[in-house]
């Protein structure tokens, strides 16, 4: 019972801050800042923890992160809960009066949001602290978007020492608002980006025989490289290989020397990453050969596959049907989401969730994340906030 008037107080005070979690999230989206660059971000967070109840730790692992530590009255599990605050390298294109002021700068997957309802509710729960058992640590994380990831330069930190579970939000722009979703298992796809350069002989279109044409070798790749997916992986399982730029550009008649692709591989199973890798580099060896050419490879491995834990995840699904929160409308599986997250390491060292708030308001157009014109339902910080409040609340309490 006493969970229930500890959630109606929380709760309250959410309300009741709706206007600055949207001014905050409006100031943060108007001043957005690259991965590893976020340096005016991290001392606006930083400023806005002075003076409250609470134990702040900047630099964590050396990068822009921060950790609060709000340590309840009574002794109790100890949870940490993420949001992170980096921006994408996007010219935005929204017409919004709180657009970016930084060129070429935007911050179009919502991690404006995630950091604006994530300030309040620390807030607020610093006001309660009294009543909570256990610790909440929040986890203000840099650099989601750009490998090596800012979650695993705060583990190396230490962000999670002393920490039992992790739980994180993302709000999405084609969920629609007033939806919440969680999904057990393999919830985010794993990564791995590469560059190849080419390397054949020019010559002229007059006199192809005495050329070896890198345009004609690197077609030949691009088209090969998807039968991976197609008859080296079970068709139950989930990859893709993808090779967004093919930089080859010339003159029409004159035989092209160097070509560069660059790409990506995305999976759900980790057991699928050697097989992808092996397969391209096997593929790109061989058609190099038979062409007569030479290449250079780069091929990174970065995000692994992001594993929501059964019962965390069973947790948090409980949380959000005993809170009744009344804005949300429906708590359902979303099943796996395709797009990679740093996350995943989190999940990898503890048992975590990360789960989803829709943030489409209907009968407006749906921009993907990473889009020029991507925008948020500004009525998901507040479900977001208590929906990350309830899974908060309903741990400490009741546990996993």
């Amino acid at each position: 019972m006493m969970h229930h008037t500890l959630q109606e107080k929380l709760f309250t005070k959410l309300n009741e801050k709706e206007a600055r979690m949207i001014e905050i999230r409006r100031h943060l989206h108007e001043n957005p800042e690259l991965s590893f660059h976020e340096t005016q971000t991290s001392a606006y967070i930083e400023e806005f923890y002075k003076g409250k109840d609470c134990l702040v730790k900047t630099k964590i692992g050396g990068g822009n992160g921060l950790t609060v530590d709000i340590i309840g009255g009574k002794p109790g599990p100890h949870l940490a809960i993420r949001a992170d605050f980096d921006a994408l390298p996007i010219q935005e294109e929204t017409d919004l009066p709180f657009a970016s002021k930084n060129p070429g700068v935007m911050h179009a997957c919502g991690h404006d949001g995630h950091t604006a309802y994530m300030m309040i509710l620390a807030e607020s729960l610093i006001e309660l602290k009294d009543e909570l058992t256990g610790t909440v640590r929040i986890l203000h994380q840099p650099a989601e978007e750009v490998p090596p990831g800012g979650s695993k330069t705060m583990i190396e930190g230490g962000c999670l020492e002393g920490i039992d579970h992790v739980l994180g939000i993302h709000v999405m722009s084609t969920m629609d608002t007033g939806n919440v979703y969680y999904h057990k298992g393999p919830v985010h796809t794993g990564r791995a980006t590469f560059k190849v350069v080419l390397h054949g002989k020019g010559g002229h279109g007059s006199t192809p025989q005495e050329a070896n044409d890198a345009i004609v070798a690197a077609a030949q790749f691009v088209s090969s490289v998807q039968t991976i997916v197609s008859r080296r992986i079970n068709p139950f399982d989930t990859a893709t290989v993808t090779i967004g730029s093919f930089d080859g550009k010339g003159s029409a008649n004159v035989i092209k020397e160097m070509v560069t692709l660059e790409g990506d591989v995305r999976f759900m199973r980790e057991e699928l990453r050697p097989i992808v890798e092996k397969e391209f580099k096997q593929l790109l060896k061989g058609i190099c050969e038979a062409f007569g050419i030479t290449y250079e490879l780069t091929y990174l491995n970065d995000y692994p596959v992001c594993l929501n834990d059964d019962k965390t995840t069973e947790m948090v699904k409980k949380a959000l049907i005993n809170a009744n929160i009344p804005e949300v409308t429906s708590i359902s599986d979303s099943g796996p989401q395709t797009p990679s997250e740093d996350f995943a390491y989190y999940a990898l060292e503890r048992p975590s969730c990360f789960f989803f708030v829709g943030a489409h308001k209907e009968g407006t157009p749906i921009y993907p994340h990473h889009n020029p014109k991507f925008h948020i339902d500004e009525a998901c910080l507040l479900i977001a906030a208590k929906s990350m409040a309830a899974a908060t609340l309903y741990y400490l309490t009741e546990g996993i």
